[in-house]
């Protein structure tokens, strides 16, 4: 329980910092006077650190311990904060961003993500694992909601203190430094139970293990790909174009959306309990998948908002129990891996999706990424039904 209550908390504060830094990175860097391209390749150097972070969970973690490695990557990830508050030019900001693992997707989906967990299903019996990961996934997405509204520090020194912008915006990086500081303090107090009970052998573990695991994180990234298309940007951006809505509408919309995914947590765990983790993961995301269809064909705001906010309470329904039946297929000793590769797998099935899409809605189909990206999350939900509905966890 004080593991679980640890790794909860300190969760909490990586949504903090993630939805702090989410709003902030590119807003922060063109104050700067950095132009756009630039920009661009700062956030793309943090990606491709967030993806090496995430390797590292994966192949290496266990090996130097879990705990070691929390606070390593929680010291490492902060001290990239603390540099590009203060670094001069492009190329020092792109080495704190590749160091830092700086990642602006709005949650932290990276390798300490993938730790957590590897560690959550130890503190949990077997019946109620799937409603450890729906607190665990609420806290976060609360984390990520509050710390969007941190976003407001620059301005609230800015006008209520009369502190210079550059030192404003410098002071909330600071503050992102410092809440993933506050998170290594929590993964040191770690207990020797976040350890595996045992080291995985690569190359002469289990292969039928192996390959459940390799093709789990396979259909992962296609369900990534599919959700590249259909990102909150490019949904915003579809609403904003066909409706002509104003942002304030925009950010109620998403708002209610936000509060409807946190409860579908709790929904998920109970339902997983009556039908079953793959059934629950399969059947309530292929309906979000065709609310997401009809979208498109609405004349009214009024009406997509209500198909979009009904999606909402159903989109992530699949997400701890996801995280639960794939941390319960396999032992404890290949969970840090199998969560790593997993989520390498959604790394890099979301890197190509958001350009396609764009592209594609300047040539004037606006309708295509809400399509795509439906159909792609179909498909992933009929073929991840077919290779896992007879492989059970051990609680059915």
């Amino acid at each position: 329980m004080r593991d679980r209550h640890l790794v909860f908390a300190a969760g909490f504060l990586r949504g903090l910092a993630a939805g702090l830094i989410s709003v902030l990175a590119a807003v922060f860097l063109a104050k700067r006077g950095f132009p756009a391209a630039e920009i661009g390749i700062v956030l793309t150097a943090g990606l491709a650190g967030v993806a090496v972070g995430t390797a590292y969970g994966a192949f290496l973690a266990d090996r130097v311990g879990r705990r070691r490695s929390l606070v390593g990557l929680s010291v490492l990830t902060a001290a990239g904060g603390f540099v590009l508050a203060w670094s001069p030019d492009l190329w020092s900001v792109t080495l704190a961003a590749f160091l830092g693992m700086l990642n602006t997707q709005g949650t932290d989906r990276g390798a300490a993500h993938a730790l957590e967990v590897a560690i959550l299903p130890a503190t949990a019996a077997l019946g109620e694992r799937t409603r450890v990961f729906a607190w665990y996934n609420a806290l976060q997405d609360i984390g990520g909601a509050a710390g969007a509204a941190l976003a407001a520090v620059p301005q609230l020194l800015r006008d209520g203190f009369g502190v210079a912008e550059p030192r404003a915006y410098a002071a909330a990086i600071l503050l992102y430094g410092g809440l993933l500081l506050l998170s290594a303090l929590l993964y040191a107090r770690l207990s020797s139970s976040a350890e595996p009970a045992g080291r995985m052998q690569r190359l002469a573990g289990a292969p039928g293990t192996r390959r459940a695991i390799h093709r789990f994180a396979a259909l992962s990234a296609l369900d990534s790909f599919g959700g590249g298309f259909i990102g909150s940007a490019l949904i915003a951006y579809f609403f904003y174009l066909k409706f002509g809505v104003s942002e304030g509408a925009l950010a109620a919309l998403f708002l209610v959306g936000r509060i409807m995914t946190v409860l579908s947590h709790f929904g998920a765990a109970w339902l997983a309990g009556r039908v079953g983790l793959v059934n629950t993961m399969v059947f309530t995301h292929i309906p979000s998948s065709l609310l997401l269809l009809t979208i498109p064909l609405t004349g009214s705001f009024a009406l997509a908002a209500f198909l979009f906010i009904l999606r909402e309470g159903l989109v992530e329904m699949d997400v701890p129990t996801r995280q639960s039946y794939l941390m319960a297929i396999v032992q404890p000793e290949e969970r840090a891996y199998a969560s790593g590769i997993s989520q390498l797998g959604r790394a890099a099935g979301r890197v190509i999706a958001p350009g396609i899409a764009g592209g594609a809605m300047q040539l004037g189909g606006l309708w295509f990424p809400l399509v795509a990206g439906a159909t792609l999350k179909i498909a992933y939900d009929l073929l991840l039904w077919r290779a896992f509905r007879h492989v059970k966890p051990p609680e059915e």
